[in-house]
């Protein structure tokens, strides 16, 4: 008789898999699935004798109601969907249907993962999901394995050209966390070190954050003096590490400023107030002030002398045009931009607005 306690979950070797895809194909009501992206597949075995299969491959693209659970933006969910792995198919084999099998094998997938997903794609994983299709099944397995139903999904599929037109059947969405707090570690401005995913961003070394402040201290101030609490080469600082660090908008530079230790904030020049003996940093509403009034042409200047300082040398460069949307003169037609960046550094060396086109 099966004893659960003897199941050994491990991944399907190069050997197996066709096996693997045939009795998926076989006895799953969905069919097979084939390799697309990161995926895993994992099989059951008790005393040699294969009892399951399950696949964990790339997350949905589109989910609203993960992505309302996560509380991300859509710019940290395409640069951190990897980290998001989608339990794409699970499969108990006709004559293994025993009591607390399938959270057993759940469980046991659960516990190595992330360590899989870390040698063969270079990053771990933090958060499982899956759908399950309310008109057959009830989620009755991820309940029993503590997984959390978030919703229901709107219905409509991918396809080759996109997404459907019209929503089929709506889907029951579960998750399961990896990690304690992992909403706040997937949503936070910066991502920690250790669950990086694909190309890093730039480290600022303390050089670096002063010379950033130093750049600046020439660009005219266009805000009145009276209410000024932060000097402009400060918060175009902060603006700019931010960037480097891989921020991208105003409330994520002003909370990767919020981030930053005592030692940064005296190296970006921030204010000090006696009351709290602490130095303060500039808010949202500041940063983006600035960042608005700045004359543009005085920050690009300055931008391109701190890169030829202290940026990466790029040997070959890429010309770029972008129609910017909402950018409309007064005949009616969008701003065309031009850029130029570096192939090595991805830097932006300038940007120029060239024409116009309907």
């Amino acid at each position: 008789m099966l004893d659960i306690r003897e199941i050994d979950v491990r991944p399907v070797s190069a050997p197996e898999e066709r096996l693997y895809q045939d009795l998926m194909l076989q006895h799953h009501y969905l069919g097979a699935l084939p390799k697309i992206g990161e995926t895993i597949w994992y099989l059951a075995a008790w005393r040699e004798q294969w009892v399951a299969l399950s696949s964990f491959s790339a997350a949905a693209l589109k989910c609203a109601a993960r992505d309302n659970w996560v509380g991300w933006d859509f710019r940290l969910k395409y640069q951190r969907l990897k980290l998001v792995t989608n339990n794409s198919r699970f499969l108990i084999l006709p004559q293994w249907h025993v009591p607390n099998l399938a959270s057993r094998i759940l469980s046991l997938c659960q516990k190595r993962i992330s360590a899989d997903w870390q040698n063969k794609f270079g990053h771990p994983v933090l958060l499982l999901e899956s759908f399950v299709d309310p008109q057959r099944f009830q989620g009755t397995i991820y309940k029993a394995s503590n997984w959390i139903y978030v919703g229901d999904s709107k219905g409509f599929s991918r396809t080759r050209q996109g997404y459907c037109a019209t929503a089929n059947s709506p889907k029951m969405l579960f998750v399961k966390p990896l990690i304690p707090h992992v909403r706040e570690a997937l949503s936070r401005p910066v991502l920690d070190p250790k669950h990086q995913a694909g190309g890093s961003k730039k480290t600022l070394s303390a050089e670096h954050m002063r010379s950033l402040f130093d750049n600046f201290t020439s660009i005219p101030d266009p805000r009145r003096a009276q209410g000024r609490r932060h000097r402009i080469a400060t918060v175009l600082a902060i603006a700019a590490g931010a960037t480097l660090c891989g921020m991208r908008g105003y409330k994520d530079m002003a909370e990767w400023a919020q981030d930053l230790g005592k030692k940064a904030r005296q190296r970006f020049r921030c204010r000090y107030c006696s009351v709290g003996k602490e130095y303060s940093v500039p808010s949202m509403s500041i940063i983006r002030d600035v960042l608005i009034r700045v004359d543009p042409s005085h920050l690009d200047e300055a931008l391109q002398r701190w890169n030829e300082d202290h940026g990466q040398r790029d040997e070959s460069l890429a010309i770029d045009g972008k129609t910017m949307c909402g950018a409309i003169n007064e005949q009616g037609h969008k701003a065309h931009v031009m850029s130029v960046i570096g192939h090595q550094s991805s830097i932006c060396y300038t940007q120029k607005k060239l024409a116009t086109c309907l």
